[in-house]
């Protein structure tokens, strides 16, 4: 960051030190108690089934996920505590003729849950469980552990991680079918890179519900539907129940392999950063400077060799009414010159805009700290939301930028909670071919959310509007949508957007199966069709039979 910049720093190095080495010792994930001072220690029973019906208090809350737009209207939620649990639970459902969906953490932007058809919800929220699997050699978590929950555990247990989200409120049992990513994914690639096997409850041919466990081994007869849950998404095939994690380079012949050695070792340390330019002091010329420079830099700077796969950054651009457009960094901070590097990536993206960013924080802090921290965090779940999602190969066109501060500063439209955000891509995500995982999108160096956020459904109709038209003029070179080219490469399919499919949203001539899974889509179908032959598990943009 150039001298010019006001700055005020808030360093933690003792915080950081000390929780570096919170975990030592620890390798093997549990400490040897001493046995003579310690009382004997009974187990609780295995939770669920608990069935809550529309007359119990607690119905509310069970039938609602994160997004307020969409309130269900099952007979009945069934919360479960064990995969046997869910197995009963889906082959109830299925006797009964009733459609049934599932729920882990409840972020789902579209209601594939909570849509009128939905007459059952199984939620595994309380399948949370996260252990270490001797036999498998593999990190074992429950589909119902939130990504908090699974940083902390993984890492107080082990030293290691996984490149997942930054909200720890998300549920990793849709979150990593859907290809997550985060804070770490620039260094470390998907989720998905880490997925070595998932046990998915499925509904055969006959109607019976059972579970069956696929792994990434090349003799596995079920490694198509492992394969299908590196990427194609959650709900499309059975209900994910337990997934197992090691590094994609880990075999596992070795029966004395280390715990400690299956999954990548966070940064002990990160610098986070938080910078702002007022709406106030930005003309269209300023702006679209900004916007060309981080553009332009993350075409640059998003190799799977790059210095800089160690960083990741987000760039919130509220409507004007929100009043700044915020720049937020994590970067690892134990490499060489990482400050110095962190300054000039912020001092690259500000410069020649004419007007110098207000440095909010700069600070250092512990690795696991920072997984809690609110700069890269989802909606608050009592708000009602919309998602519109692309990726990004090239730097922002002109046409783009130009929708982008004629919709942000729209005089005729008042939200705060009106954005885009801006996330970079790429570095070891971009490591592996479009075919490897479900992921199909593996050269992009962005990824671009354009959302709204608000409370009040009496005006779902305003904000709506001004949504699909951002987006549709956002994309207006490519017929509405992030087209298929060398610039854009379609959607991220854990940013559901129906409105990928109608014809008049989406004029592109590219239908929305490709937008979101491009070429993979006739293998997940053939998935599909051998795991999932009745379309049990579907909704609003599931994968579709082949005919």
């Amino acid at each position: 960051m150039t001298s010019s910049l006001s700055r005020r720093r808030f360093m933690a190095r003792s915080a950081a030190i000390g929780g570096a080495t919170a975990a030592a010792g620890l390798a093997g994930g549990i400490a040897v108690a001493d046995t003579t001072s310690v009382a004997t220690i009974t187990t609780d029973p295995v939770f669920g089934p608990v069935t809550v019906l529309p007359a119990d208090g607690r119905f509310p809350d069970v039938r609602t996920g994160a997004n307020q737009r969409f309130v269900g209207t099952p007979d009945y939620v069934r919360l479960t505590g064990t995969t046997a649990q869910v197995v009963a639970a889906v082959q109830e459902a299925v006797t009964a003729g009733k459609r049934v969906a599932v729920r882990s953490g409840g972020h789902c932007y579209e209601d594939f849950v909570a849509g009128s058809d939905v007459k059952v919800v199984i939620d595994i929220s309380e399948m949370n469980g996260i252990s270490y699997d001797s036999t498998r050699q593999a990190f074992e978590v429950e589909a119902g552990a939130r990504l908090g929950q699974v940083y902390d555990k993984l890492y107080k247990g082990w030293g290691v991680t996984v490149p997942g989200g930054a909200c720890p409120s998300v549920g990793i049992g849709g979150h990593l079918p859907g290809g997550g990513y985060g804070a770490l994914s620039r260094q470390y690639g998907l989720i998905v890179d880490y997925l070595y096997a998932v046990e998915v409850v499925i509904v055969d041919a006959s109607g019976t519900a059972r579970s069956v466990i696929a792994t990434r081994n090349p003799g596995d007869p079920h490694r198509e539907l492992w394969w299908a849950h590196t990427g194609g998404g959650g709900g499309n095939f059975g209900i994910a129940t337990r997934y197992w994690l090691r590094s994609p380079d880990v075999t596992g012949t070795t029966s004395s392999t280390n715990p400690a050695t299956l999954l990548p070792k966070p940064p002990s340390t990160v610098w986070i950063s938080t910078v702002n330019w007022a709406w106030s002091s930005l003309s269209k010329a300023a702006f679209t400077q900004l916007m060309t420079n981080y553009g332009q830099w993350h075409e640059a700077n998003s190799g799977t060799t790059s210095p800089y796969c160690a960083m990741f950054s987000e760039l919130k651009l509220p409507h004007q009414s929100g009043g700044s457009i915020t720049l937020t960094v994590q970067m690892d901070a134990t490499g060489a010159n990482s400050q110095q590097m962190l300054d000039s990536y912020i001092a690259a993206v500000g410069a020649g805009v004419g007007v110098a960013p207000v440095v909010v924080e700069e600070r250092l802090v512990p690795w696991l700290h920072a997984t809690q921290w609110g700069g890269f965090t989802g909606p608050d779940p009592t708000y009602r939301f919309k998602g519109k999602p692309g990726y990004q190969r090239r730097a922002f066109t002109a046409v783009q930028i130009d929708a982008m501060y004629r919709n942000l500063t729209r005089t005729d439209y008042f939200n705060p909670g009106a954005l885009m955000l801006i996330s970079a891509y790429g570095g070891q995500v971009n490591r592996w071919s479009s075919t490897d995982t479900a992921v199909a999108q593996r050269d992009s160096i962005l990824k671009v959310q354009c959302a709204a956020l608000w409370t009040d459904p009496a005006q779902d109709g305003v904000h709506l509007a001004w949504l699909r038209q951002f987006f549709r003029e956002l994309y207006a070179e490519t017929g509405g949508v992030p087209g298929l080219n060398v610039a854009t490469d379609g959607m991220f399919i854990n940013y559901a957007d129906t409105d990928a499919r109608d014809p008049q949203l989406n004029t592109s001539g590219i239908p929305w199966q490709r937008l979101y899974y491009k070429d993979n889509y006739p293998r997940l179908q053939q998935v599909k069709a051998v795991y999932d032959p009745r379309n049990v598990f579907r909704h609003g943009l599931s994968i579709e039979l082949p005919v």
